[in-house]
């Protein structure tokens, strides 16, 4: 009994890889072994049905078969056009989903077919070189962009900021040199509008590039953005940070600010809140931010399912800055009900010794 059911299973092996070779045949040979087959049986039983049928009826029996061998032939065609092209089918629905902006779909490898999984394969080879030179543009563009940013709060910094220094100490002098009390008084006002353009001047070169980022880090860098934010916007912000133990890598330092930066931006903007709630915690794998505020909220759903060029609130820059680090960012938001965004972004650390681990940064922060 052991025996027949072992042979049994042997045969049925046998036979599901021998279906299996066949199948992997190229669609020309399945085509032409398919049409062989059908006309091989055709003219064997045509000429047997030639042979036996002599009357008139017989003529309509021959011409019946041949309409039946067509009819036989076209379906057998079509089903294993339809089961070969199959593959096809779905790599063109690929292309449709990469030329719509997903360059994450692969177009599937079944072993069906060599000729299209080769297709298949070059496609999925040529998607991640196109998804890769994208990225790679990308991060050259924003640090580019960077860079760009940094030479002109430099240069605000060094020279427009000194330029109206000295313009204020001027005023100063002749404020004092003058006599008439009406000067006096048209020159202290001109020395009040040079004070709030160099006030001016100064915040713009420290929002396009806060020198605390590249010198001190991300969490000075975002106590300082949090407190003059709340100086000017007059939201409430509760600040709170964990786990980071070292300096992360510039870029994505630079990352975290931004989208940080940009999320504060649009609730000041579009919320109408009055607190926010920043945190920043570092985990064994990633860092997670989660940027929370009690205002207007949007519908989220809808504006997600916009193409990201057209979404605004500065999304697609957040959603780009931390898929080039293969994050990832979720916003949930409802109207009347506030707006959370929580981002991911992977980070390695180098193994420490135990004993000369850095004790936890932790910090809290909230305006009053």
């Amino acid at each position: 009994m052991a025996s027949s059911e072992q042979t049994h299973g042997t045969l049925s092996a046998r036979l599901t890889e021998r279906l299996n070779k066949l199948l992997a045949l190229p669609l020309l040979y399945k085509v032409l072994f398919a049409n062989s087959l059908v006309i091989l049986l055709g003219a064997t039983l045509g000429t047997y049905l030639a042979t036996r049928l002599k009357d008139t009826n017989s003529l309509v029996v021959l011409v019946g078969f041949v309409l039946l061998g067509l009819i036989i032939s076209v379906v057998i065609n079509y089903a294993l056009l339809k089961f070969a092209l199959s593959p096809l089918t779905r790599l063109r629905e690929t292309m449709q989903q990469a030329q719509a902006g997903d360059m994450t779909s692969k177009a599937p490898v079944n072993g069906f077919d060599p000729d299209a999984d080769a297709l298949a394969k070059t496609f999925n080879t040529m998607l991640a070189a196109i998804d890769e030179l994208s990225k790679s543009r990308a991060i050259q563009i924003l640090h580019a962009q960077e860079q760009e940013r940094k030479r002109i709060a430099r240069e605000l910094h060094d020279e427009t900021s000194q330029v109206l220094t000295s313009l204020l100490i001027s005023l100063a002098m002749l404020e004092e040199s003058v006599g008439s009390e009406a000067a006096r008084v048209r020159i202290a006002d001109t020395r009040a509008l040079a004070h709030q353009t160099l006030r001016a001047v100064r915040n713009l070169s420290i929002d396009l590039r806060p020198s605390a980022l590249d010198d001190l880090g991300l969490l000075p860098a975002l106590r300082w953005y949090i407190k003059e934010y709340q100086q000017q916007c007059g939201i409430e912000v509760d600040f709170s940070a964990s786990g980071l133990k070292e300096r992360l890598p510039a870029e994505m330092e630079t990352a975290i600010y931004r989208i940080i930066q940009e999320s504060l931006t649009n609730t000041a903007k579009h919320a109408h809140a009055h607190k926010a709630w920043v945190t920043l915690t570092e985990g064994a794998t990633a860092i997670n931010v989660r940027i929370a505020d009690d205002g207007c909220g949007f519908d989220a759903p809808a504006v997600l399912r916009t193409p990201w060029q057209d979404r605004g609130l500065g999304l697609g820059g957040m959603m780009e800055r931390a898929s080039l680090l293969n994050g990832s960012v979720d916003i949930q938001s409802q109207r009347e009900r506030g707006t959370t965004i929580s981002v991911r972004i992977p980070v390695k650390r180098p193994p420490h010794p135990v004993d000369s681990a850095l004790p936890t940064q932790s910090e809290s922060q909230v305006a009053r």
